[in-house]
Order: C-alpha cells, then structure tokens, then sequence
C-alpha cells in the first residue's frame, strides 16, 4: 500500500470504483454482501502508545481477519523500513506475512488502517476476484475495504494542512468518501461519527454528494428537472447514441424501445422498456428502483 508524496483529489478513478462495487457483488451475491452490514468500530482496532507494538498489532490484525471472515488465515505482523506503507506476502496460507512501515511504530493509530487493506487482499486474493492491472487492482482492494466496513480506518489517516499531508491507500479521500457514502446508504450507517480527521469527515460529505448523484439520474424519477428535459430531448431521438449520459436506447427484437442504465446501488446495467413509469428491480443487488422511462 502506498502513502506519501502530494494528496491527489477528485474523482480519477470512479468509473474504477463502480467497476470495483459491481465486481463485488458479483463474486459474493447480494446475501454475502449483507452479512457485512456491521463495520468495524473503533474500539477493534484502538491501538494507545502503551500498548506492545507486536502483541498490538497482532491483536488488531486478529479483529480485521475476523472481520472479513477468515477464521483460518493468521497475520505474521512485522515492521521495517520500506517505501510504501505496508505489503502482504500472498502466498497458499493459510500464514501470510504483513510488512508495516517503521513510521507506524510511532504512528500506531493509523495501523489499523495499514492492516486493513492488506487483509483485504488476502481476502480477493481467497476470492480470486482480481481486475487486469496492478493499477486497477488497488483501486479495487481500497473499494472493497471500503464497502465491506473497514475502510473508514484508511478515509480516517487522511490528514493534510498547509505545510503536510498524510493519505493512505490508493483512492483520493473523495473517492474514499464516495465508497463510504454507497455503503451508508445501503446499510443506513453513518461512519462520519468514527473519524478523528476534520479532513476525512468533508470529504465523506463530498462523497456522500456524489453518490447521490448517482439516484438522481434519469430514468430514475429522482432526476433532477434538467436530466428529465435531457432524457425527453434524447429519448425523441432515439436510438442515436447521445454522449455524456450514463444512459442509452436500444430497440428490442420486436422494435420497442428499451433503455439501459446504471443501477445506482451496484452499477449493474439495467434494462427497462420505454414505457413511462416502471418499477425495476436490480437482480444483482435487489435494488428496487422507481423509472419514468
């Protein structure tokens, strides 16, 4: 896991991150996904400057290992200098062997954080659920850490000012927000209560912004008058392709018109006829969705 060096912002990577979420539930199902409806709290992971180095971050990197539901897998926590901020050694297991930063022997607080984003790829490394780059890869361990409750820890050890900064993980802190923000909703959560950074709680309100963007996009009635007068425009010139939206018109084999569009939850493509008011329902995430197509 990378940190250090200028805090990137925005949203660089979000078509990546949707990709992230959609795989997710792919490879779990909806059922998996809601046996994480609990994240991680802070008493989990507390870590105070009193405590044993070792025992401590064995005894956190236990907590995130039952966490993700690994019973079986045991962390080898060690600490050295190196460049990044922690690596995991993914071999059969079921022993895998963690390297810490030495910061974090006086950085204790952000262990946590370290610790749950290599136990994430212990955990997509058990699933087999891997994207075609290195690049594309992180994006997805940070997402899923994220998703499944424990990345808080990671949107928390953002922390910046006018003379420093310190960002962990591969996501911007948007970006980290955002995935936040799409669990919240799923799971009526507010992780905001949990963070010690002023910097990480705004850009949790940012993200929390942009995801709900996300339901308010036509065809979805909670679109906003400005995408419903795009939608009609674009709708009257079907099936054209019409740049700049997340939807599109298809005719069906019989020549009905049918439109395709994002599911705002897990970014499945969902496809509805063009019909005026429908109910859809996500047959991924089993989100039930309100349409005037």
């Amino acid at each position: 896991m990378a940190n250090g060096g200028p805090v990137q912002h925005g949203y660089p990577h979000l078509e990546t991150v949707r990709a992230a979420i959609t795989a997710l539930y792919k490879r779990l199902s909806y059922d998996t996904v809601q046996t994480f409806s609990t994240s991680l709290v802070p008493a989990d992971v507390a870590f105070c400057d009193t405590d044993d180095l070792h025992l401590g971050a064995q005894r956190v990197a236990r907590e995130i290992v039952r966490h993700f539901r690994l019973p079986d897998a045991r962390l080898i926590v060690g600490f050295r200098e190196m460049t990044h901020a922690a690596n995991v050694e993914l071999a059969a297991g079921p022993e895998y062997f963690v390297e810490l930063n030495d910061r974090f022997r006086t950085h204790r607080r952000d262990i946590g954080a370290a610790l749950a984003h290599e136990v994430a790829h212990v955990y997509l490394h058990r699933l087999d659920l891997i994207f075609p780059t290195t690049a594309e890869n992180e994006i997805l361990t940070d997402t899923v850490t994220a998703y499944l409750g424990a990345g808080w820890l990671l949107l928390d050890a953002f922390r910046e000012d006018a003379v420093s900064s310190q960002k962990l993980g591969y996501l911007t802190p948007e970006e980290f927000g955002y995935v936040l923000a799409k669990r919240a909703l799923v799971f009526h959560e507010d992780p905001s209560v949990w963070f010690t950074s002023p910097q990480a709680y705004d850009a949790y309100t940012k993200g929390m912004a942009q995801a709900r963007r996300d339901e308010q996009q036509p065809p979805l009635t909670g679109a906003g008058w400005a995408g419903r007068r795009r939608y009609a425009h674009d709708r009257r010139h079907a099936p054209s392709a019409q740049p700049g939206v997340s939807y599109a018109f298809t005719p069906d084999p019989a020549g009905h018109l049918r439109v395709t569009f994002p599911c705002p939850t897990c970014h499945q493509r969902i496809r509805v006829p063009v019909k005026g008011r429908v109910r859809a329902r996500c047959g991924l995430c089993r989100t039930v969705l309100e349409c005037d197509t």
